[in-house]
């Protein structure tokens, strides 16, 4: 790897110059030893969506930085466009994405051992959160291997940011200015207060029983019984032919939760006295996925429309046992009672980006198994995306050797240049991939809990992983002078000049879409894919495309645009590129009997008109609606794409994307372009089924009293509610490198999405209605009483709501976002942590406080 590192500088470093750090040695101890901060100091600016920020190097190290231009660089990860700018002697310039470089100029003075120096920069947009700067910046030399910054090789941001706690840190410089400051103690104490008296708790004076009997997803017909049933060894599962599976399931869910042993049997011996758990099939229930629960003391039966609809029948018999505190009790108590249920939408989905930062194949199954758990059933996996692709292809090595792997190569023959705080080494965050045989396993693992899930290969756009690992292809073959096979699935050509910027930053991540080699590749890959579901016994029905924010100015300059331009009777211009490129990729699909998704905008023909659905042959095209800022006018394109014919999965960035914060704070974290935060309780009050009721606030916190009068025309209806199919959560992981860090930000608001998308409210769309608040808090009881409990003892990491805290005559008092938490606190500056029972006497020294439930804690507060 040395040498590796050796041959990428002195290709990039002149030779004439010499080494300031002579060794290793030298490197490391200025890096490990040296501090590079970050700070904003100013988000308002006179010019809107501009913030002023520095870089700070202080060198606690033996080594100086000599004076004048030199050949080592310091690079670093920033989200934001920062413009060619000098400063203190030094230049900041963009390689690419949130890659940037720091060099010193003729000008400039050193930088002596014990002292300091600062870089100041302007850049764009605003950032108001911690989470918005990246880790592991560093240092390269001629002839060593590169240095991170010791300080900045962390999660802990606080050891690489300064702090943001003035407004004009926290503010942004948006629209009519930013009217979302951020949440205070004080302000989330009164907003808890509010809550618990709006709950009016008099209406459930028993919230622990209450709790038992209130699944998630609610369902749709409960009837209580008097008595109960108490499951035990002596108990057998039936099954039939087409519940053999679940049957298997529901086995191996009790020995695994109770330890209970209970036989599978095909069917009952005659007159036996048996006590059974029968598991049915019976199409008279008519609606796909459709169940009916009895539980009575010697026979629980679960009678589905479908095997699908006896695995959420086997959801809510478990959901309704109480949590496994006891194993040694082999028995499981249920009260008597009968459920009748249905879904509300037939697409109940989430999607996972891993293709940002690839968090393992474990996180991955224990998402599957939590989808499950609350009857979701759409897996819509990202797999491929500009900063890596994240699956194994047979025949395409390149597409995981380089394009899975970021570190430091300027060149991209060994891995992709190193994005999203991975730093300069390949054992960085965020790399990996599903090894084929791994991506098979987690098919079969998701057929087990009747999950489909959607690949998606995102093109043209976002394919800048693609795009060098297949330049890396045709550069090893072209160097072995076989011309053909180079040429066989080149994603790009020698001479295109075309000059854009993508929203992520990139200058070449855009596919050629004149090329016949892009539609070998892709129809190579979608091949792959059809043999992998093979093996694991499925059939892939629906390839999703990707399809969005392709920059402007792509190919405008790219040879093979302009032949075909000249040649095909359909291009006429560029503008027409995209179209093209659309229907060659549906074709291609069609022709393999899949149907065919994509992001809104893929399938936008300019702004306000979708391409005509009768341009493409799928039997199917399904369309994610997920672009509803609503001041910019897009909000109702779920509506006008299923008017026009597409099949609709509801992806409102506003209210079903988990990436963004789940409080107004510097430390929650997340991206914020849709909305300043998204907590559980706004995707909980999410109204599908009423699209304009969910425009409340536009991004700077102005309220929406008239969506039609601020867009200036109306708006259209629903004409076609066939086909909108349903909601999908979003999780996009820019800013999520671990596994704990994913789990906390789907968790738990997944399971308010699993809620509105297999129930529709009573209350719906009044979410301030008295009805409302109560389901809220008969939700909010049953999360935090029983269900963050199940995620813990599953594995899975999960998301507190920090406490609130007033001083109220020198004593501090806290309340909790939700019930059944505790508050914990400490004096001794977390050494130790103490239940709060009363309110606290205020001190000159900091008090630490947080929310408990079992092993999981909240960010800590400071009073």
């Amino acid at each position: 790897m040395k040498r590796f590192y050796l041959l990428i500088l002195l290709s990039f470093f002149s030779s004439s110059c010499l080494a300031e750090f002579k060794t290793q040695a030298q490197l490391a101890e200025f890096t490990q030893n040296t501090e590079l901060w970050f700070s904003v100091t100013d988000n308002l600016l006179a010019t809107s969506s501009r913030f002023k920020g520095q870089i700070e190097l202080v060198n606690n190290s033996t080594q100086a930085l000599p004076a004048g231009a030199a050949d080592w660089i310091i690079y670093f990860h920033f989200i934001r466009k920062i413009p060619t700018t000098e400063s203190a002697g030094l230049k900041i310039e963009h390689i690419q994405g949130d890659l940037y470089k720091l060099a010193p100029t003729t000008i400039f003075n050193g930088l002596p051992a014990g002292k300091g120096l600062t870089v100041y920069f302007e850049a764009s947009p605003w950032m108001i959160s911690y989470s918005d700067f990246m880790p592991r910046a560093f240092m390269v030399a001629a002839g060593l291997t590169p240095e991170i910054f010791l300080n900045t090789d962390t999660e802990d941001f606080k050891q690489f940011v300064r702090p943001l706690t003035e407004p004009r840190q926290l503010l942004r410089n948006i629209d009519d200015g930013d009217k979302i400051a951020t949440m205070t103690n004080e302000q989330r104490f009164a907003k808890h207060a509010d809550a618990a008296k709006k709950s009016n708790n008099s209406t459930q004076p028993n919230l622990a029983e209450a709790a038992v009997h209130r699944i998630i997803p609610q369902v749709q017909q409960l009837t209580m019984l008097s008595g109960h049933s108490k499951i035990d060894a002596h108990w057998q599962i039936i099954t039939t032919k087409e519940t053999t599976a679940e049957g298997q399931y529901l086995q191996q869910q009790l020995q695994q939760l109770y330890e209970l042993a209970l036989p599978l049997q095909a069917e009952l011996p005659a007159n036996s006295a048996t006590a059974t758990l029968s598991l049915t099939v019976d199409a008279k229930l008519k609606q796909a996925e459709r169940y009916q629960l009895s539980v009575r003391p010697n026979a629980i039966t679960i009678i589905g429309n479908d095997a699908a609809g006896v695995f959420y029948g086997i959801q809510s018999l478990l959901a309704l046992a109480a949590l496994p505190e006891n194993k040694s009790s082999n028995m499981l108590t249920l009260p008597t009672l009968e459920i009748d249920d249905a879904p509300r939408y037939p697409w109940r989905g989430m999607h996972y980006d891993m293709a940002r930062n690839f968090h393992g194949l474990e996180v991955t199954k224990r998402l599957i198994a939590q989808m499950g758990r609350y009857k979701l059933n759409k897996l819509h996996l990202h797999l491929t995306e500009d900063e890596g692709w994240r699956i194994e292809i047979p025949g395409l090595p390149e597409l995981t050797e380089i394009g899975a792997i970021r570190c430091f190569d300027l060149t991209e023959q060994q891995c992709l240049l190193t994005q999203l705080g991975t730093g300069p080494h390949p054992s960085g965050s965020g790399n990996g991939f599903y090894r084929r045989a791994e991506f098979i396993e987690l098919l079969k693992f998701a057929r087990t809990h009747h999950i489909e899930v959607i690949p998606e290969i995102d093109l043209p756009g976002h394919a800048r992983a693609a795009i060098k690992a297949m330049e890396a292809r045709y550069q090893h073959y072209n160097m072995a002078e076989q011309a053909e096979e180079a040429l066989r699935y080149r994603l790009t050509e020698n001479v295109d000049n075309s000059e854009y910027l993508s929203v992520q930053r990139y200058t070449d991540n855009a596919v050629n879409v004149c090329q016949e080699s892009t539609y070998a590749f892709i129809d190579k890959v979608i091949a792959e894919l059809q043999l992998m579901y093979q093996e694991a016994g499925l059939t892939l029905t629906l390839f999703h495309m990707g399809g969005d924010e392709v920059a402007k100015g792509a190919w405008e300059h790219a040879p093979a645009c302009q032949d075909l331009i000249k040649t095909h009777p359909q291009v006429n211009s560029i503008a027409d590129l995209k179209p093209y490129f659309i229907n060659r990729v549906a074709e291609l699909a069609n022709n393999r009997d899949l149907a065919l998704a994509a992001w809104e905008d893929g399938l936008m023909a300019d702004p306000q008109t979708p391409f005509p659905r009768q341009q493409f042959n799928n039997k199917h095209v399904l369309v994610n609606a997920w672009d509803n800022i609503w001041e910019w006018g897009y909000g109702d394109r779920a509506y006008v794409f299923a008017n026009a014919g597409y099949h609709v999965v509801q992806s409102a960035g506003t209210n079903l994307y988990f990436d963004h914060p789940q409080e107004a704070h510097p430390e929650e974290r997340g991206y914020y372009w849709a909305t300043r935060y998204n907590d559980t309780e706004r995707v909980f009050f999410y109204r599908p089924d009423h699209l304009y009721h969910n425009a409340e606030l536009k991004r700077d916190g102005t309220p929406i009293t008239d969506l039609a009068a601020l867009l200036g025309r109306p708006l259209p209806a629903l004409e076609k509610p066939e086909n909108m199919l349903g909601i999908q959560g979003q999780v996009w992981s820019e800013t999520i490198r671990t596994a704990e860090q994913l789990e906390q930000m789907i968790y738990p608001r997944l399971l308010a999405l699993a809620e509105r998308a297999w129930h529709r409210g009573s209350w719906e769309p009044e979410k301030a209605s008295d009805s409302a608040r109560a389901d809220w808090q008969s939700f909010a009881n049953r999360l935090s009483a029983v269900e963050l409990t199940r995620l813990q003892l599953s594995g899975s990491m999960h998301y507190l709501p920090a406490p609130g805290a007033q001083l109220q005559q020198q004593r501090w008092h806290i309340n909790l976002a939700w019930p059944n938490l505790i508050a914990e606190y400490s004096q001794d500056q977390g050494l130790t942590w103490q239940i709060y029972n009363q309110p606290l006497r205020a001190q000159n020294k900091v008090i630490l406080v947080r929310s408990r439930l079992g092993e999981v804690t909240s960010r800590v507060i400071m009073l």
